[in-house]
C-alpha cells in the first residue's frame, strides 16, 4: 500500500521510517511548514497552568519557556514531546482534542496560558478566561498531489493543505479535529489512530492495510 506521508520535511523520517517498517510504501508530500513567530521567552511565572497543543508548541515551550506552572498537553503526542524535553504534563485529557482539554480540564482552573499556533481557535481560551502566546505560525504549501492509497493526515492544517490542493486519496487521521476538519473539507476519513501520536497513525495505517484484499 502507498502511504501518502504530508508532515513537514524535518519532521516526517520517524513516521516514515516506522510505516516503513510495517511493509509501506511511502511518498513524501510535505503540507506545511512551520515558521517561529520569536526567540522571546516565553514568561509563564504568575500562571497556574500552561496549555500546549500541539508537538511542535511542545518544542516551542522547551526551548523558550520560563518559570512554567503546572503544564496541560492536548493529547498524548504532545505530552511525549514535552516529556522528551523533561517536561512532565500534569494534565492530559482522555479526549485528545482542545475541545476534550476544556470539558476534561481541573476546576477552578485559575489563571492560565494558552500556548499555540497563531491563528489558535478562541473557544477554549475564551471558555477558559486565558491569556494566549502564539509560539509559531503554519504556512500552507501547495505542490502537485501525488498518487497513493491513503494520505496521513496529522493536522487539520495539513488537511487544509491536502485538500487545497485537489488531493482526493482516502485519509487516515491522528485524531478527531483532524478527522471533523478533513471530512468538513469533503475528504474521506477510513480510518482514526485510536492513539493520538506517532504510533497511533501507523497503527491505524496497518488497520487499513490488513483490510485491503
Amino acid at each position: 500500500m502507498k502511504a501518502i506521508v504530508t508532515r513537514p520535511r524535518a519532521q516526517a523520517k520517524p513516521l516514515v521510517h516506522a510505516l516503513e517498517a510495517v511493509g509501506a510504501e511511502v511518498v513524501e508530500c510535505p503540507l506545511i511548514e512551520i515558521e517561529r513567530t520569536s526567540d522571546d521567552p516565553v514568561d509563564a511565572a504568575g500562571y497556574d497552568w500552561l496549555i500546549v497543543t500541539s508537538p511542535n508548541g511542545a518544542e516551542e515551550i522547551a526551548r523558550r519557556g520560563r518559570n512554567l506552572p503546572k503544564v496541560a498537553a492536548v493529547g498524548p503526542g504532545t505530552a511525549e514531546a514535552l516529556r522528551a524535553h523533561g517536561i512532565e504534563p500534569a494534565f492530559v485529557p482522555g479526549d485528545s482534542s482542545q475541545d476534550g482539554l476544556l470539558r476534561e480540564f481541573p476546576r477552578p482552573a485559575g489563571r492560565v496560558l494558552f500556548a499555540a499556533a497563531e491563528g489558535a481557535r478562541r473557544g477554549p481560551i475564551d471558555a477558559l478566561g486565558a491569556d494566549f502566546v502564539p509560539l509559531y505560525r503554519t504556512r500552507l504549501l501547495t505542490p502537485e498531489p501525488p498518487e497513493g492509497d491513503v494520505v496521513v493526515l496529522a493536522s487539520g492544517s495539513a488537511a487544509r493543505a491536502y485538500a487545497a490542493i485537489g488531493g482526493s486519496a482516502p485519509a487516515v487521521s491522528i485524531g478527531p479535529e483532524t478527522s471533523r476538519v478533513a471530512r468538513s473539507l469533503g475528504l474521506e476519513v477510513v480510518a482514526e489512530a485510536v492513539r493520538h501520536d506517532l504510533a497511533g497513525l501507523v497503527a491505524a495505517v496497518c488497520d487499513v492495510m490488513g483490510s485491503q484484499p
